[in-house]
């Protein structure tokens, strides 16, 4: 209920601080317009509406998202400029082409042949446009083409060509910063993805082809690197949330992340020194395989508490040295934990309870689905 404090909620829950989502936020949108980018930002981590309108500034334009079903959740509340930043599956063309003819500007990505192949075996009607950003992998390792083969060059100019389909732009995911500890880690990462896009832009203009170019990744647009500033768009979406993951990498401090999930004491377990809890898997995700020193995530206040390890509704939490004080942990009291990752811990929840200062102000429901 909202004006009640978050200890009134059920457990396991999670909660945002929407005082942080804004501050998080805010700073995105004036470190882009500062290195004069537009920031494209990206909806997977939360897939809501109202924290698309914070990070649009209400615009309610100029998103990516990495499902179908995002991309039909915002087009149905009204947003615009979508870009669908996932490989195009072909089951999915049609539905693709639908959004297409009924938005002002619906954007796929593709990084090979057979793809285009598909959008020019279905037009779009009244004389619209497939808009077409090629992917490029520039040193990331999971979707794209590489930058260095003459094959990329060879698939731009095919869309480029293609009567039909229009090359909007090139678009780079640096996902390697997430190797990265520290900032000037983060920024060499990010300044070698930038200087392969830029140079790759190069041979598209020696061929006569101008189209925009983006990279992201919450790292790199935490800590930009100047040539970004080189850049149309940046794609970052995780730094609305944040995480213990980020923080170790060096995107931000554990005190600017914005999520928690709330879980209680179950059960006392002194035989094996360890508590239970009510959060499992299912509240958490299993992301970060328990690699923490306090295992799969950070317990609040507790440094001493380790998170071991979880069953789909049940957490196993020891003390990283020592007996545990059962008197300081009855049963029924509240833990909090930081989670490793925030994007993976908020697909598991159906809805996330929002607060300021630690007071509940309302609820987010997320789109889910494919």
């Amino acid at each position: 209920m909202d004006g009640e404090p978050l200890s009134t909620l059920c457990t396991p829950a999670l909660v945002v601080d929407v005082d942080k989502v804004k501050k998080n936020a805010q700073r995105m949108i004036e470190r882009c317009e500062k290195l004069g980018v537009q920031l494209r930002p990206h909806m997977k981590t939360h897939k809501t509406l109202e924290c698309a309108d914070i990070m649009t500034g209400g615009s309610r334009r100029c998103i990516v998202v990495s499902t179908l079903a995002e991309a039909c959740f915002y087009a149905d509340h009204g947003f615009d400029d979508i870009l669908y930043a996932y490989s195009l599956p072909f089951d999915k063309v049609e539905r693709c082409a639908i959004l297409s003819e009924r938005l002002e500007l619906f954007q796929v990505l593709l990084d090979h042949p057979d793809a285009l192949e598909q959008l020019k075996k279905r037009p779009l009607r009244d004389g619209r446009l497939w808009h077409v950003w090629m992917k490029l992998d520039c040193g990331n390792g999971r979707a794209g083409i590489l930058h260095s083969e003459p094959e990329a060059l060879r698939l731009a100019q095919a869309i480029a060509e293609e009567a039909g389909v229009q090359l909007t732009g090139v678009y780079a995911h640096c996902g390697n910063t997430y190797n990265c500890k520290g900032v000037q880690e983060i920024q060499a990462v990010a300044k070698e993805t930038t200087s392969f896009t830029l140079q790759f832009m190069e041979k598209l203009k020696a061929v006569g082809i101008t189209c925009k170019s983006s990279i992201g990744s919450t790292p790199s647009c935490s800590h930009p690197v100047q040539d970004m500033a080189k850049l149309s768009e940046v794609h970052p979406g995780n730094f609305v949330f944040y995480d213990v993951q980020q923080s170790l990498i060096g995107s931000c401090g554990v005190e600017e992340v914005a999520v928690r999930v709330l879980t209680r004491v179950i059960g006392h377990c002194p035989h094996r020194n360890q508590l239970l809890i009510d959060c499992g898997w299912t509240g958490l995700s299993l992301d970060g395989a328990g690699k923490l020193p306090t295992g799969y995530a950070v317990i609040e206040g507790h440094p001493n508490l380790k998170l071991l390890s979880m069953t789909q509704e049940h957490g196993r939490v020891e003390p990283i040295s020592g007996k545990l004080d059962y008197s300081m942990y009855p049963l029924g009291s509240l833990l909090t934990l930081i989670p490793y990752h925030s994007c993976a811990t908020a697909m598991m929840h159906p809805v996330y309870h929002v607060h300021s200062e630690g007071i509940l102000v309302g609820k987010w429901i997320p789109t889910r689905g494919w």
